[in-house]
């Protein structure tokens, strides 16, 4: 959105500058107003605290190192007062230390001195771009379990911040979904968000892949091409498995993060990028650093503020509930419903895959039932015994997909006595289609007990 639109009401926007310094205060006034925006000033922490106490703003910028305290003092009290009013703090350059301590503390943002206009008018817009109210959608994120409330109530936190965000968690647990709601409840909701995984992109086109080339910069190189952090300009970069990043990446990662900068492969100059990062892995990422696997200055600098997602097992009591709206998505065409005892078994069933796998043990009984009931033999729950030896792993999908469907099969199978005419309908297939999926999957019957082809 072009400023002249996003600021048609700018002069009703105000502006709380807190700083010592008078050249400081100046250049920043002369930014803001550029900008459209109202500006007050206050000199110190408790001058601003006193207005703060008695006046509504729509942003407050505040200097880390004054006379009479620091800007942590003013951000711990919007904190505690619950003051509606998004705060950033000036650092001194290359203190992430004190940037990572604020953002802990509820800032909205910071920036680093020496202070860089455009990164200053970028941070305005998007404080000023905040809704007034948050709720992460209860639709999309299910459960009413003490910690999935508690989650809820992080990403209402973190969505009014630009803080780093890790989101941790198994599996299937609902990570891409968490960061998807953390930018769509927050200022950036209008920008893009990109979604990487780091253990899909080879190791020797990283650089080139999250930073762009120029032409000529390597064979092949034909173009100048973005990079992912390029193509999330203004936006969400969203770094899923972040522990696959070989340590050679992370070292220039940690610098673009800290620097709000890139360089493109070939180029002589860094272009800066406004992006917030939020990752996520399935793997305990502390334990990486402890094993030299994960540097340890990139894990405190993307873990600002950590999101543990509850493996699905940990929602018992939620399960026919979260089972019972997923069903109802699922099946709008023919309404179906659960036998009391299929979710009194799904209650039971550990998950290993957690929400990602109850989605596709309903499908798959939507596919088996014969009526608009799903029973237990409909969901071919994997036994306790089998998941602990890794049947419920996902990874590689074929393997999981071959595995699923040869025990389908043979379950039927064992309930028609062998008989293939009559395990087909069971799993509504044709003949054909059986005898093919049993050859695929070396599924062979017992001497005598085959029907006739």
């Amino acid at each position: 959105m072009a400023d002249n639109m996003r600021y048609h009401d700018a002069a009703n926007k105000v502006v709380l500058l807190v700083d010592d310094e008078p050249d400081i205060l100046e250049l920043l006034e002369m930014t803001l107003s550029g900008m459209g925006l109202r500006v007050e000033k206050a000199r110190g922490v408790k001058e601003a605290i006193s207005l703060l106490a008695g006046n509504r703003y729509d942003l407050c910028l505040t200097d880390m190192r004054m006379p009479d305290g620091d800007g942590l003092e003013v951000v711990r009290y919007i904190a505690a007062k619950k003051i509606e009013v998004p705060v950033a703090v000036i650092t001194a350059h290359g203190n992430m230390e004190n940037a990572i301590t604020v953002l802990k503390a509820g800032a909205f943002d910071y920036l680093a001195k020496p202070l860089s206009l455009e990164q200053l008018r970028n941070l305005v817009k998007s404080a000023l771009s905040l809704p007034k109210s948050i709720h992460a959608d209860d639709r999309q994120l299910l459960g009413s379990a003490a910690a999935m409330q508690k989650v809820r109530d992080l990403i209402e936190k973190v969505a009014r911040s630009q803080a780093p965000v890790h989101i941790s968690g198994e599996s299937g647990s609902g990570k891409e979904l968490a960061a998807r709601l953390i930018v769509q409840s927050g200022a950036r909701r209008d920008q893009p968000m990109v979604s990487v995984n780091c253990g899909a992109i080879p190791e020797n086109l990283m650089e080139s892949e999250f930073f762009g080339y120029k032409k000529g910069s390597f064979t092949g190189a034909d173009k100048d091409k973005e990079g992912l952090f390029q193509a999330a300009n203004g936006g969400t970069l969203f770094l899923d498995e972040v522990a696959d990043l070989p340590l050679t990446m992370q070292v220039k990662l940690l610098r673009a993060i800290q620097e709000k900068r890139v360089r493109k492969v070939g180029a002589t100059a860094e272009d800066p990028v406004d992006v917030r990062i939020i990752s996520a892995t399935h793997i305990d990422l502390a334990e990486r650093v402890k094993q030299g696997q994960f540097r340890q200055d990139l894990f405190y600098r993307l873990n600002v503020i950590p999101i543990q997602m509850p493996a699905l097992r940990e929602l018992r009591e939620d399960i026919p509930k979260i089972a019972q709206q997923k069903l109802e998505k699922l099946s709008l065409d023919s309404p179906v419903t659960f036998s009391e005892a299929a979710l009194e078994a799904l209650s039971n069933y550990d998950f290993p895959g957690n929400v990602r796998e109850l989605e596709n043990i309903i499908e798959r009984a939507l596919a088996l039932c014969s009526g608009d009931v799903i029973e237990v033999q409909d969901l071919h729950l994997l036994s306790s015994e089998r998941a602990e030896q890794g049947v419920g792993d996902k990874y590689p999908l074929p393997d999981y997909l071959d595995r699923v469907e040869k025990e389908a099969l043979l379950e039927a199978l064992q309930k028609t006595g062998f008989n293939r005419t009559a395990a087909a309908k069971l799993l509504g297939l044709t003949f054909r289609t059986i005898r093919y999926r049993m050859e695929r999957l070396g599924i062979r019957s017992p001497s005598g007990a085959d029907d006739a082809d």
